[in-house]
């Protein structure tokens, strides 16, 4: 595939959810269309695996990731670093997650999400691949496990569809994590969301739609998909007081710096 002008990156979208699996010809060409060079496939379920890695699998542009959503950590209850590190040494597997904690839902108890999260850290940490970090009103816990982890050993990191206070943000920033930043920005409610972003260095940034969620204005209450990350990044690039293609070349270069298993799309 050849990386088109003005090139950005999807670094996070679900292609396994919603009606994205049944016209994945369809959501190609509207990214490509888009601008979109390259997505991620994340793995939120770990009896899903199968299903995102065959999307990577067949298309050159996207890649695929292994891990357990803190939502499962009880359907999906002790999992091994080795499991996930057994997974990851596919070609096409350049993350770990996506993990974490959620405490808003807490659909799984908060010890054993806690445990789980540790487990994922473990393989990231021993494989080098990159951590892909769900935290929701669990910023304290959050930030103490990574850096208390980080401690026994460095790995990288990625705080995905960053909602949290600019404290947190700060914290993330300081044990060397990139921030994602999702459409939720761009939401008319999310003052103290866009106040927290401005903080993060432009080398720090990916951006990501976590389709087929979170819709960006103007296509919120739709089905999301990763064509749509063009006006997520439009609309950072606005608020951060720098030109599309600033944005888009930085954040593409650091999705390829962060995830450097990964292939760029020849020139």
């Amino acid at each position: 595939m050849t990386m088109p002008k003005d090139m950005i990156v999807d670094s996070h979208c679900h292609l396994n959810y919603g009606t994205m699996a049944d016209d994945m010809d369809g959501v190609i060409a509207r990214a490509k269309d888009a601008g979109v060079g390259t997505m991620l496939a994340i793995n939120a379920r770990l009896k899903e695996f199968s299903e995102v890695l065959d999307i990577a699998i067949a298309h050159d542009n996207i890649w695929a990731t292994v891990g357990s959503h803190p939502h499962d950590a009880e359907d999906e209850w002790g999992i091994k670093p080795e499991q996930l590190i057994a997974l990851s040494a596919h070609e096409k597997v350049v993350g770990i997650g996506e993990t974490g904690l959620d405490y808003y839902y807490d659909h799984a108890p908060r010890d054993k999400q806690q445990q789980n999260f540790i487990a994922h850290i473990e393989a990231s940490r021993e494989t080098g691949l990159p951590l892909i970090v769900h935290a929701r009103d669990a910023d304290d816990d959050c930030a103490r496990i990574m850096r208390d982890e980080m401690k026994k050993g460095e790995y990288p990191a990625v705080i995905h569809c960053f909602t949290a206070s600019e404290e947190f943000a700060r914290q993330s920033l300081d044990i060397g994590c990139y921030i994602s930043i999702s459409g939720i920005v761009t939401f008319k409610s999310a003052k103290e969301l866009q106040d927290a972003v401005k903080i993060i260095p432009l080398d720090k940034m990916l951006i990501e739609t976590d389709a087929p969620f979170l819709a960006p204005v103007p296509m919120r209450g739709k089905p999301n998909e990763p064509s749509y990350v063009k006006y997520t990044a439009e609309f950072m690039a606005n608020h951060m007081g720098v030109s599309y293609q600033e944005l888009a070349k930085t954040t593409t270069n650091n999705f390829f710096k962060l995830f450097s298993k990964t292939e760029r799309p020849k020139e």
